[in-house]
């Protein structure tokens, strides 16, 4: 048995042990090892099920052992991102008001993992209902960034990220409205993909029509990104927006180098969205890596006026939906930022929600036009490098001060209204050692492009293989 054995990329991992070169049981009691390790250093798993993890692996390795066909995520182990439900394990959401919660019935794309063959190891940590893209709440704690635990580890898949770039899991299930896939890939140097809406579809669900939040993989490799998202991908009649296209379409090879591409690049999105020089300093020289790669830059970025605005107004809705009753209910249980973003949808008129909506169409069909003429659009994932884990969020981004918890998280935040597919893949490090990821985002439904494209820069630099430093408490 390899002695990483918890840094093999999914995909060897999964070959591996569909040849029986390693068993699951060797597979999950390693990484069960590795999280008793490592884990009180970031806090990045904060439900664990030893016994019945080891008791799957042994079902699995017997399964295989017989003869039995074998589902393309066999024996790889996963810790589920805490906001999905599992059933028979709590799902807390980072809720005091769900510290004792036990589902009885599997999120979706947790069912799905598991019956592609995926073992549970326990579950991820997030902010208190995924509010927010820095990872804390007063159930489990902070979640720390490997590659410095005084930082964060972003959100709201920050357990996920951290959980991956440390080693404790080759795959990780997460969500994303404003970058909660993104942010925390490039503060963990580890690879999230934002799906199209519909590509990975969500139940259950308050809004089935909702598309400003979606489920989505994350990896330490873009390929094993594509590979957990063939397993999560695929239509499903209780939701109405789910695409047709099966999972089974993105399980292909992504070595089919693109040449060629048009690419706009935009440092700020059009002056939405300003970056710290720190960042800056580091994504400006991966453009001649780029042009080496024979793609054609330019500077260039879709008009989206209005974007701000329209993301703000339909995220206060969302959370006015599904947690309004939980305001009426237990006020005092709900962090202050959060009552904040309930209030603010009840405040909502129909006019907003019509300007929003109206607004959303427009930019969606302007970046479907952009998309005509370019084929990706290259832009920061995150405004600043990862802050201090004790900071709620930063409170400056390029020396202007932030007035909300949002106004960092604008260069992700202004593409989910978009619609469009875009993927976090490991861009370098600060002088301090401080990742800081590069967003890659294609046309609607141009998963498999943007996939091919950030594979292809991935294979270039190799920003992704840096580890980080030993771990301890």
């Amino acid at each position: 048995m390899p002695d990483d054995l918890h840094y093999l990329d999914a995909t060897d991992l999964a070959a591996r042990l569909r040849r029986r070169d390693l068993s699951a049981r060797e597979v999950v009691q390693a990484l069960l090892d590795r999280i008793e390790q490592v884990n009180p250093a970031i806090n990045a798993v904060v439900t664990l099920d030893p016994e019945g993890a080891l008791t799957a692996a042994a079902a699995a390795d017997e399964r295989l052992a017989g003869g039995a066909p074998v589902p393309p995520l066999h024996g790889v182990p996963i810790a589920f991102k805490d906001t999905h439900l599992t059933r028979g394990m709590r799902t807390t959401f980072g809720s005091p008001l769900f510290a004792d919660h036990i589902p009885d019935e599997d999120d979706l794309l947790v069912g799905r993992l598991r019956r592609a063959g995926a073992i549970r190891l326990g579950k991820t940590n997030v902010p208190e209902f995924a509010a927010g893209s820095h990872t804390f709440n007063p159930v489990f704690g902070t979640t720390r960034n490997p590659y410095d635990t005084t930082r964060s580890a972003g959100g709201s898949s920050g357990g996920a990220a951290a959980a991956l770039a440390a080693g404790l899991q080759p795959l990780a299930d997460g969500s994303d409205m404003g970058g909660s896939l993104r942010n925390p890939a490039s503060f963990c140097n580890v690879v999230g993909l934002r799906p199209t809406p519909g590509r990975v579809p969500a139940h259950p669900g308050v809004n089935l029509w909702d598309t400003l939040a979606v489920p989505g993989p994350m990896g330490r490799t873009v390929a094993d990104t594509a590979l957990l998202l063939s397993a999560m991908a695929g239509p499903d009649p209780r939701c109405p927006l789910s695409l047709e296209t099966p999972g089974e379409a993105f399980a292909v090879p992504l070595d089919r180098e693109p040449r060629g591409l048009r690419v706009a690049w935009s440092p700020d999105l059009g002056g939405f969205a300003p970056c710290d020089p720190d960042v800056l300093a580091v994504l400006e020289p991966q453009l001649s890596v780029l042009e080496e790669l024979g793609w054609h830059v330019d500077a260039a970025c879709p008009d989206l006026t209005g974007a701000d605005e329209t993301f703000r107004t339909l995220r206060a809705h969302s959370f006015d939906l599904a947690f309004g009753a939980l305001l009426d209910s237990d006020r005092r249980s709900l962090k202050p930022s959060l009552v904040r973003n309930i209030e603010q949808g009840r405040r909502l008129s129909v006019g907003d929600l019509l300007t929003a909506t109206t607004t959303r169409s427009r930019l969606h069909l302007d970046a479907v036009g952009f998309f005509s003429r370019y084929d990706l659009l290259l832009v920061p994932v995150s405004q600043v490098t990862p802050f201090d884990a004790e900071l709620e969020y930063p409170q400056e981004v390029a020396g202007r001060t932030t007035e909300t918890y949002l106004d960092w998280m604008r260069s992700a935040y202004l593409i989910s209204v978009l619609g469009v597919p875009a993927l976090s893949v490991p861009a370098g490090f600060t002088p301090a050692g401080l990742p800081v990821g590069l967003q890659f985002i294609g046309a609607p439904r141009a998963d498999l492009a943007v996939l091919r494209a950030g594979h292809a820069y991935e294979r270039a630099t190799g920003h992704g293989r840096r580890r980080p430093g030993p771990l301890t408490a």
